[in-house]
């Protein structure tokens, strides 16, 4: 199953979300498409994700499914809270 964002538009939620340790890394762009890296391990996870309003629903290339919400500008998601990299 693939998804893609809701809009052909760039949404304000792409970029790099990581964790406060920097162990996972979630890059969101602006295709649809999703590239997660856990410690060394560079494309740990990858798949499509879809935004409706700050909400974000993941789906891996594998299947697995997974769900989100984006909060004063901080991503929790399964448990994880993600900060927006800024560069």
């Amino acid at each position: 199953m693939t998804i893609a964002t809701t809009s052909t538009a760039i949404h304000p939620f792409v970029g790099m979300w990581v964790t406060a340790d920097g162990f996972i890394r979630h890059e969101l762009l602006p295709n649809g498409r999703y590239d997660e890296a856990r410690g060394k391990v560079s494309s740990a996870y990858q798949g499509s994700y879809r935004v409706t309003g700050n909400h974000i629903d993941y789906v891996d290339d594998t299947g697995f499914t997974a769900d989100g919400d984006f909060r004063n500008d901080v991503l929790y998601h399964a448990g994880m809270v993600l900060y927006r990299e800024r560069g």
